[in-house]
């Protein structure tokens, strides 16, 4: 079985923008968080799988974090479709630290709900292009090319 658009729609707006699922659970909807929060950005080496968690292949160069997104329009663009898959992408420039030693390859980005540690994946996927990554680089993706689309 699986989730009507509606549904799919609901659900990337609860998780990205804080935005209430109204005629579900109790009189007021299945209800965002009284402050939006943050979700986690993460970059990695090769597929996460949906087994993984967000250090599953996670890049380690030095000077390497997670970046932080708000959970709300600032942060993400939700674009809900009636036909076929929605698709939630970043709203603003995102600048991952400088590298300062090490290298990697990145191929694919995470998004969670930690700052570290495993945490909790919530989506993955392929970026669109690799990115080679060594000393002096920074690694930054343009507003609305970090997408993802809810199958």
């Amino acid at each position: 079985m699986s989730k009507s658009n509606t549904w799919e729609n609901d659900l990337l707006l609860l998780v990205f923008n804080n935005t209430a699922v109204t005629l579900i659970g109790d009189a007021a909807g299945l209800l965002g968080s009284a402050a939006p929060g943050l979700l986690y950005l993460s970059l990695h080496t090769a597929d996460l799988t949906d087994a993984g968690s967000q250090t599953s292949s996670e890049t380690s160069y030095t000077g390497y974090t997670r970046v932080s997104v708000v959970r709300s329009a600032a942060g993400w663009t939700v674009t809900l479709v009636n036909v076929g898959p929605s698709t939630v992408s970043n709203a603003a420039l995102v600048t991952f630290p400088l590298c300062t030693g090490g290298s990697s390859t990145v191929t694919h980005v995470g998004v969670g709900t930690s700052l570290s540690g495993a945490g909790k994946l919530l989506y993955h996927g392929a970026l669109t292009s690799s990115l080679a990554i060594s000393n002096n680089i920074t690694p930054s993706y343009a507003a609305n090319t970090l997408t993802i689309t809810e199958a």
